[in-house]
């Protein structure tokens, strides 16, 4: 291995999220966070050495973004990592993922209307739909031998309802870490094709994927490309959402028009973060085989994870998921509530792990584990969890 991903750097007093404000969210200091999706991992060499370079710059003021060198890296990426062509005007810069989205459903629906999703959901989709004051209509997904699969007849019949406008996809999917295949991608573009609903796919963790599968994005192979668009970012890939930014690929340029005079005119947010920007770049231009590592050692920790489960808490069910750097664990064959399950992992196994039900109810007797760290910390998470489980066995 070229890179190396083992290297175990201390986050603590960077003020950061997932380390230094745990509390905020699990009520406890001194816990060992797998929690919001960022990883323990620096940014590339390549990437590191650039924004050096312009910190001893100095000056750091307004930045454009429409310019092919930031177009052209999306552009090349796409093509050499997806095999899809995208025009480069589609291309407009957003401050976040999660920004464009609620900006998308703004524009495509009135207050309540209905936005369609498939559940378990990341949970700031939620957030950006009843905040919106838009309606959640979930599209359950289902499970077949441990895989998560689209519910086709019930998706049918959510976007044939007069109020449902929007179909928000994650693709792939969190938490469930599914690749959706290419006959699943358009039987979704039919479907809201003929039932006139909008595709809004949130593609960030579009380059964390497991070898035999490869993501494919919505617009791929598509020809009417007007109800749709892609929110995504390279923030999941190299680990930079402090660096701030992300991108949107918008066909409909009435869309992309009002999107952009909302960006710029209405919220003041059209000029781009310095070194977003430049991450962004140098990411696609220069860290393809870093990428290509990262790959391999998020695949080495999730086998880890199987290993043990399997050898020390044989109850529990985890498959390898398709994609992402969250591992999704079935505890549902044990017999403790939620509150039971993380009181112990928190005040007794001292480690933090996201709930389920997080998740929406789908999520329900499910942890979900974020393993973009060195194998180190996974292992001693590992550790933590069996303590927490031998702590509740204890008590039966």
């Amino acid at each position: 291995m070229t890179f190396s991903f083992d290297q175990v750097i201390n986050r603590v007093g960077s003020y950061c999220t997932q380390w230094d404000y745990i509390e905020d969210r699990f009520g406890e200091k001194d816990l060992l966070p797998f929690s919001i999706s960022d990883t323990d991992f620096q940014c590339p060499q390549n990437m590191l050495q650039v924004l050096h370079k312009r910190l001893e710059h100095g000056i750091f003021g307004y930045t454009r973004w429409n310019h092919d060198d930031f177009k052209g890296a999306i552009a090349t990426w796409y093509r050499e990592r997806f095999l899809t062509e995208i025009e480069k005007k589609w291309i407009v810069y957003s401050p976040t993922v999660i920004y464009t989205i609620s900006k998308m459903i703004e524009l495509l629906t009135d207050e309540g209307d209905y936005v369609i999703t498939q559940t378990p959901a990341y949970d700031a989709f939620f957030k950006v739909i009843n905040d919106n004051k838009r309606v959640l209509f979930a599209n359950k997904l289902v499970q077949h031998n441990g895989k998560y699969e689209i519910d086709f007849e019930d998706l049918e019949e959510k976007l044939s309802h007069t109020k449902a406008k929007v179909l928000l996809l994650c693709s792939p999917h969190n938490p469930t870490g599914r690749v959706w295949t290419k006959q699943e991608l358009e039987l979704v573009r039919i479907l809201c094709k003929k039932y006139k609903v909008f595709i809004i796919s949130d593609e960030i963790h579009m380059d964390i994927v497991r070898k035999p599968y490869c993501h494919i994005p919505i617009l791929n192979g598509g020809q009417d490309l007007d109800n749709i668009c892609i929110c995504t970012s390279a923030s999941k890939t190299f680990n930079t959402p402090g660096l701030g930014g992300s991108y949107a690929i918008i066909p409909n340029l009435k869309l992309r028009e009002e999107f952009l005079l909302t960006l710029k005119n209405k919220d003041g947010l059209s000029s781009a973060s310095t070194l977003g920007a430049l991450g962004i770049m140098t990411g696609y231009n220069e860290c393809a085989s870093w990428v290509d590592e990262l790959n391999g050692y998020i695949e080495g920790n999730m086998i880890a994870i199987k290993e043990f489960l399997e050898q020390y808490l044989p109850q529990a069910s985890f498959h390898v998921p398709e994609a992402t750097y969250l591992a999704w664990i079935d505890m549902t064959n044990f017999s403790y509530t939620n509150e039971e399950l993380q009181e112990a992992l928190v005040h007794h196994g001292k480690v933090a792990i996201m709930s389920g039900e997080t998740y929406g109810e789908g999520g329900k007797g499910y942890l979900r584990m974020n393993v973009g760290c060195p194998r180190s910390k996974v292992i001693e998470g590992l550790k933590r969890l069996r303590t927490t489980m031998d702590y509740l066995g204890s008590r039966s």
